[in-house]
């Protein structure tokens, strides 16, 4: 039987709740590649085939100040990035391994985002193609070659289990306070082709992170049901949040990317436009979760011209518009969306910031919201919206007729030339 939440300690989300937004870093050996992080698996490269591209690993361009500087320009207030993916690599200098890096990126890149006022957290794959203790499993690269069954006898996965805690430990002491450490992830299954918390043996993992820092915040993919500080759904955001069995919103953050790919993917073509990335924030923060923005630095460590528009976009809108992402969450039900529209709601100011992502012909009617407002007011640039409260008039040629619980904005013909319009409502 799953365990309950109340059985597990929790960290520190006061700080998370109100930051809203973080970026997400996947870099690893198999940005040499550049064609997906999973290429490993996707073209079924043996782990002694694959480590040979540590060689090329060479990121003179490597400037992990520039990369904080873009985070905080874009309003990003904390990061999470791969100190190992499930390629077994690592980013840090570890000394259980030699299958890592030259230097100690990880330890640079948190240096340069402390430096810039963000807060740090690490993700680590739970599964590891390179160690040869890795029980072979439906994901990894040797499970379409002929004999891993065999190959499997030899594997003692308690000493893979064993070596992930070390590394763990080395992540949790080397680098001062860690405030995320992020789990990927558990496919437990019946045929035993897939690992889950007795793989992992997250019990014992989970009590070596509360005793080494109690308030980091962890995800939810270690398979230990209320272990997690925050449910972590990925590439879709949830339409109502995420509840448990009572309604009540739980704590959630979106992963999400730019395109197609978490690491870096050269010839990837499905990248968001800046109004595709600006209202899924919004729609994250609507649904009362954080968003964490996923970027895929290049082998040579930089971020490719696409990622660099891509944040600078967002963040020429945060400038003017943070407000409406800050300490937000999502509206009080007694407050529908108009059509085409999100609201978020600051608790501590009590306002309402309404998103437009379509811009309406000259009156844009709020339910439920007449007699309840006492200013609207872009928030761009601080100007007036005009309003009008019911009045008992049939549709006109000029007028609208409403019901007698709509308040009606008075929009000017032309939209603002911000990317998503927000119009920042005071109520009573």
């Amino acid at each position: 039987m799953a365990k309950k939440a109340a059985q597990y300690p929790h960290g520190d989300r006061t700080w998370w709740q109100e930051a809203r937004f973080g970026m997400f870093i996947h870099w690893g050996l198999y940005s040499v590649l550049g064609r997906h992080e999973w290429v490993q698996n996707r073209e079924s490269i043996p782990p002694e085939v694959y480590e040979k591209y540590q060689e090329f690993f060479e990121p003179d361009l490597f400037n992990p100040q520039e990369w904080a500087r873009m985070a905080k320009n874009a309003g990003m207030k904390y990061l999470v990035i791969t100190a190992k993916h499930h390629e077994g690599f690592c980013m840090f200098d570890s000394k259980y391994t030699d299958y890592k890096a030259r230097r100690d990126y990880i330890r640079e890149v948190v240096d340069a985002y402390r430096a810039e006022g963000l807060r740090v957290g690490f993700y680590y794959s739970l599964l590891d193609w390179h160690h040869p203790q890795f029980r072979i499993d439906c994901f990894h690269p040797l499970y379409v070659k002929p004999g891993w069954e065999q190959l499997n006898q030899q594997r003692d996965q308690k000493k893979y289990t064993e070596y992930m805690r070390q590394q763990v430990r080395e992540l949790l002491t080397n680098y001062g306070k860690i405030d995320i450490l992020w789990f990927d992830f558990s496919y437990p299954s019946k045929d035993g082709t897939g690992k889950g918390r007795e793989d992992w043996e997250s019990e014992k993992l989970l009590k070596l992170i509360r005793s080494l820092q109690p308030d980091i915040l962890l995800d939810d993919r270690m398979d230990l049901p209320g272990a997690g500080d925050f449910q972590s759904p990925e590439q879709y955001v949830p339409a109502r949040g995420i509840r448990d069995e009572n309604g009540a919103l739980l704590p959630w953050e979106g992963c999400q990317t730019f395109s197609g790919s978490w690491g870096y993917h050269r010839d990837e073509q499905t990248w968001k436009t800046p109004h595709d990335l600006i209202t899924m924030l919004v729609n994250h923060v609507s649904r009362g979760g954080n968003l964490l923005l996923n970027v895929g630095p290049t082998a040579r460590g930089y971020f490719d011209q696409r990622a660099q528009a891509s944040l600078e976009a967002i963040g020429a809108w945060m400038k003017f518009h943070s407000p409406s992402i800050y300490g937000c969450t999502i509206a009080p039900e007694e407050y529908p969306e108009p059509e085409h529209c999100r609201y978020t709601y600051n608790p501590v100011t009590g306002r309402l910031f309404l998103h437009l992502y379509s811009w309406p012909q000259k009156f844009l009617h709020l339910p439920q919201l007449a007699g309840k407002v006492k200013f609207a007011r872009f928030l761009h640039d601080g100007s007036e919206i005009l309003r009008k409260e019911p009045v008992a008039l049939p549709h006109g040629h000029m007028n609208a007729a409403v019901g007698s619980d709509v308040l009606t904005l008075i929009l000017p013909p032309v939209a603002p030339k911000v990317e998503v319009p927000v119009i920042e409502i005071f109520l009573n």
